[in-house]
């Protein structure tokens, strides 16, 4: 299984060895995404920066959404499934997708793909919810579950 993570809060007044965790998790700006294998090093980095960030479960449909709506590569350009193909053991964007939810594979699988997907922020009446809060009582921070989808199908 593998961890959709967003950012939700900038840098502003954020401890030191908060903002490294995010910058080892490739999370730089706000509203900006990746895509991490689920591991107990992962789960202690998603718990020292939860107060910045939401995550949750990746699911094959999304992370295919996300790959082919916002996914990169370097010199900023779209992926396709001939790109996927070239740099990869799979065939198209889908095959890549499922391996990476299942966490057989990782985007550092294909060398070229940027690992950050640069999302817009969330779209609809509700917005974030709430940059203060936890998710739990209404707001956007912390675990998510399988709500993560409804949130990230929004930004992309």
């Amino acid at each position: 299984m593998s961890w959709i993570v967003v950012r939700a809060r900038s840098n502003v007044k954020v401890e030191h060895s908060i903002r490294e965790t995010m910058d080892m998790l490739n999370l730089t700006r706000v509203n900006h995404a990746v895509i991490i294998p689920e591991n107990a090093q992962y789960r202690g980095m998603l718990q020292k920066a939860k107060d910045y960030i939401t995550w949750g479960d990746a699911d094959a449909e999304l992370v295919e959404k996300m790959l082919s709506g916002r996914g990169r590569l370097i010199g900023d350009k779209p992926i396709s499934d001939a790109d996927v193909k070239e740099g990869t053991e799979f065939s198209n964007i889908k095959e890549f997708a499922n391996a990476i939810a299942a966490d057989e594979a990782s985007m550092k699988d294909m060398p070229e793909l940027k690992r950050v997907f640069r999302l817009h922020p969330p779209r609809g009446p509700k917005g974030w919810g709430g940059l203060k809060r936890t998710y739990v009582v209404g707001g956007a921070l912390g675990p998510r579950g399988e709500a993560i989808s409804a949130l990230v199908e929004r930004m992309i």
